[in-house]
Order: C-alpha cells, then structure tokens, then sequence
C-alpha cells in the first residue's frame, strides 16, 4: 500500500511541476547534437548547442589510450622559468614608509 501511495504522490508533484513551469525561458534542447573532436572523431549527444567542437575526446584522451600525449610544445615550466628570471632581473621597489603625526 505505502508504494502506490509513493507512485500517486510523486504522479501528482510531476503534474504540478509541469503546469508551475515557466513558459519559454528554456533553451532549445537538441537531443542529437554532434560532437566533433580534433582528431576527427565524431559522435552525438543531446545538448542545448546544435554542433559542439572538442580538442580531446575519449579515444584520444591519455588515460583512455593509455598512450602519453604533449599538449603543450611551448611547455608551462619553460614559461614560469622566463617569467621568473624577468622578476629576478629587475630590481625591487622599496615602499616609502609614512611617518606618523604626534600630538
């Protein structure tokens, strides 16, 4: 008996869910957007954007291929480095201290 209690309840909150909706605020949904990623893959899903552009997706992200893949040529150490000597390079500012006034 609690069950069908439970179904009829939860029947009842869905309806008045649905008419308190406000209309037209949604996004359009595309329930078969296309996914296309860099390497070339391409698959659908459903999605509030008609056609989605990826960089990595699962058959070429590293974990899934369990191959190791550089992103970054440039490297983010090679860029903190330079960016470190640039600061080491110049000198530093010394704050002028405010004297306070007596009574």
């Amino acid at each position: 008996m609690p069950r069908i209690h439970y179904l009829l309840h939860s029947h009842i909150i869905r309806k008045l869910v649905l008419f308190f909706m406000k209309v037209d605020i949604h996004p359009k949904y595309y329930p078969k957007a296309s996914v296309t990623c860099a390497c070339g893959n391409k698959f659908f899903v459903g999605s509030t954007k008609e056609f989605i552009e990826t960089e990595i997706c699962a058959k070429c992200h590293p974990f899934y291929t369990k191959q190791e893949k550089v992103l970054d040529t440039m490297g983010r150490v090679q860029k903190f480095k330079e960016k470190m000597a640039k600061k080491a390079e110049q000198p530093k500012k010394v704050k002028k201290v405010k004297e306070r006034k007596t009574k």
